[in-house]
C-alpha cells in the first residue's frame, strides 16, 4: 500500500516514553523512526515524556530514557533540557493544560459526570460477556437529570469526566501504513477522561499535549490503534485537523510471540551492557521487516533510502537475534581501530584488572594494533574478552588434549614437536623463525596447517585464531618462547 505523505504544515513528530520501566526495542524502534521521518522530511523530533503515573515511576526524571537516546545518536530537537514553544514536556506538569481543555468540554456539554463505581462497572461488563454482547459502558450517567446529579454531588459520591461519543457517527484517519481507517463509533464505549483521583488517562492527556504541541504525524505501535478511534472523535470535538498516523507492527520473537523480558535483546540496556553498537542496533530496526539492497547503513544513507510512503501494512515483525549479530560483526569489522579500542577496553579491564598496566607498558598503539587483528572474531564488543583471552592467561593443556586438538597423528606429531624445539631460538627473529619453519615443513613433507595448529596450541591453547606471525607480535618473543617451551615440555 502506497500513501502519499502531504501536509501544509512544517512536520512535527514526537516520542512520548512513560518513564515506568526500561527502553526496549519497541519503544527504540518508535524513537528512531520518529527521528529518521522528522529528519528526512525537514521536521522537528519532540521528546514528550508521559510521567503521570508516579506509583510506577522507574525512571524519576526520565534520565535514563535520555541516555539511551544519547547514546543511540537520537537527539530530538524540543523536550526536556531543550525547550521549544510549547513547554513543559513532562506530562506531570501539564495539569494545568488538561483542565483548561476539560473545561471546554464541559462548557459545550460533550462529557459528562460518571458515578459509577468500578465494583458496578465490573458487574455490568460481566453481564454483557454473559449475554455475549461486546462489554461497553452503557451511558447510565449520561442519562442523569440534573436533579440527580446534584443529588449525587451532595452526598460526595465520587465521579469521573467521561467523552460523550455520537453512536451515528464515523471518523476517519489516514494511517501510512493502513491507508484509510473508518471508525464506526457505535462501536466504542464512552471513554474516561478523568480518574477519581482527578488526574487525567493517557487517552486525554495524549490526545491534548498532540493537539497542543501541533503535532502533525503521530508515529506509534499497532497497540496503540485502539485507542485512536476515541482520540480522533476527541480532534472533532475541539474541530481540530487530525494528525496523520502510522500505527508501526509490532516485535514479537522469532517463534512470533510477543517480545517479553525473558527474550534476550529486549532491554537496551541489556544489548548495550552485552557490546552492540547504538550504529548497528539502529541499523538493524531501521531495516527490519524491509527489502533493501544493501543491508549495512548509516543514519544518512538510511535516510536516503527509506520510503516511508511505501510502508507496509503487517501485523507484527519479527526480532531476529542472529541478523542484529551479522550486522553488528559487520559495523564492528568497518569501525575505526581507536574508537573501537577505547570501547573494548571497556570491557577487557573490567574482565583483566591487570589490562591497564599492560597498556601503560606496550603504549596505545600496540593495543589499538592487537585489536585490529582480534576483531574479525567479534560478533559483540563483549567478546573480546574472549579473544583477548591468551594475552593475559597462558594456556593450560595436557599431551592428549593436544593431539586431540590438533589432530595429527602420533608419528608426525612428535616429529612437527622437535622440529619446533630445533627452531625455537630464532624466535628473537618472528619473521626468519616462521620462514624456516615453513621451508622444514616442506622438506619432510608436513602439512603446514599442522605445525600451524600445534603452533597456535602452544602460543593460545585453540587451532583456531590469528596468525602466527600476529600472535607472536602480540605475545612478544620472550613470552610465545615461554608458551612454545612449555607445549613442547609436554609433547615429550
Amino acid at each position: 500500500m502506497e500513501n502519499e505523505i502531504v501536509t501544509n504544515k512544517k512536520i512535527r513528530v514526537r516520542f512520548a516514553p512513560s518513564p515506568t520501566g526500561m527502553m526496549h526495542l519497541g519503544n527504540v524502534r518508535t524513537a528512531l523512526l520518529n527521528y529518521l521521518f522528522a529528519k528526512q522530511k525537514n521536521g522537528t523530533f519532540v521528546l514528550r515524556i508521559e510521567d503521570t503515573d508516579p506509583e510506577r515511576n522507574f525512571d524519576p526524571g526520565a534520565v535514563k530514557i535520555m541516555e539511551d537516546l544519547n547514546w543511540l545518536g537520537l537527539t530530538y530537537d524540543e523536550g526536556p533540557n531543550k525547550p521549544g514553544s510549547f513547554p513543559p514536556y513532562f506530562q506531570a506538569q501539564r495539569t494545568e493544560i488538561y483542565q483548561e481543555n476539560l473545561q471546554q468540554l464541559i462548557s459545550e456539554n460533550k462529557v459528562y459526570r460518571c458515578f459509577c463505581s468500578q465494583e458496578e462497572l465490573e458487574n455490568k461488563k460481566q453481564r454483557q460477556i454473559a449475554l455475549k454482547i461486546a462489554p461497553r459502558y452503557d451511558k447510565t450517567c449520561c442519562k442523569l437529570t440534573p436533579e440527580q446529579i446534584k443529588e449525587k454531588l451532595d452526598k460526595n459520591i465520587p465521579f469521573i469526566w467521561r467523552m460523550k461519543l455520537d453512536p451515528n457517527t464515523k471518523i476517519t484517519i489516514t494511517d501510512i501504513s493502513h491507508g484509510q481507517i473508518t471508525f464506526d463509533m457505535k462501536n466504542f464505549s464512552d471513554f474516561p477522561i478523568t480518574r477519581q483521583t482527578g488526574t487525567f488517562t493517557f487517552m486525554f492527556s495524549n490526545f491534548v499535549d498532540d493537539m497542543v504541541m501541533d503535532i502533525t504525524h503521530v508515529i506509534r505501535g499497532e497497540d496503540h490503534l485502539s485507542n485512536t478511534a476515541g482520540q480522533a472523535a476527541l480532534f472533532k470535538a475541539f474541530e481540530k485537523e487530525l494528525p496523520t498516523y502510522w500505527h508501526l507492527p509490532m516485535i514479537c520473537n522469532i517463534e512470533g510471540k510477543k517480545l517479553s523480558k525473558r527474550d534476550f535483546g529486549f532491554s537496551i540496556r541489556d544489548l548495550q551492557e552485552a557490546g552492540y553498537l547504538p550504529e548497528a542496533l539502529c541499523n538493524y530496526l531501521s531495516i527490519m521487516g524491509g527489502s533493501f539492497e544493501q543491508e549495512i547503513m548509516t543514519i544518512s544513507e538510511l535516510l536516503s533510502v527509506l520510503d516511508f510512503s511505501k510502508s507496509q501494512a503487517k501485523g507484527q515483525i519479527k526480532y531476529d537475534l542472529n541478523k542484529l549479530n551479522w550486522i553488528n560483526h559487520k559495523w564492528i569489522s568497518n569501525y575505526d581501530n581507536k574508537k573501537l579500542t577505547n570501547l573494548c577496553k571497556v570491557y577487557i579491564e573490567k574482565e583483566f584488572p591487570q589490562a591497564k598496566a599492560l597498556e601503560k607498558n606496550i603504549g596505545e598503539n600496540k593495543l589499538i594494533r592487537i585489536i585490529e587483528i582480534l576483531k574479525p572474531g567479534l560478533t559483540t564488543l563483549k567478546d573480546i574478552t574472549q579473544e583477548i583471552r591468551f594475552l593475559f592467561v597462558a594456556p593450560e593443556t595436557t599431551k592428549i588434549e593436544i593431539l586431540s586438538l590438533s589432530n595429527v597423528d602420533q608419528n608426525s606429531f612428535s616429529q612437527i614437536i622437535k622440529l619446533l624445539e630445533q627452531n625455537l631460538s630464532l624466535l628473537s627473529a618472528p619473521e626468519e623463525f616462521l620462514n624456516k619453519i615453513k621451508l622444514e615443513s616442506k622438506t619432510n613433507n608436513f602439512k603446514i596447517k599442522d605445525v600451524f595448529s600445534l603452533l597456535r596450541i602452544g602460543l593460545i591453547g585453540s587451532t583456531k585464531g590469528p596468525g602466527i606471525g600476529e600472535l607472536i607480535d602480540i605475545l612478544g618473543s620472550k613470552e610465545s618462547k615461554n608458551r612454545l617451551e612449555k607445549l613442547i615440555n609436554i609433547a615429550k
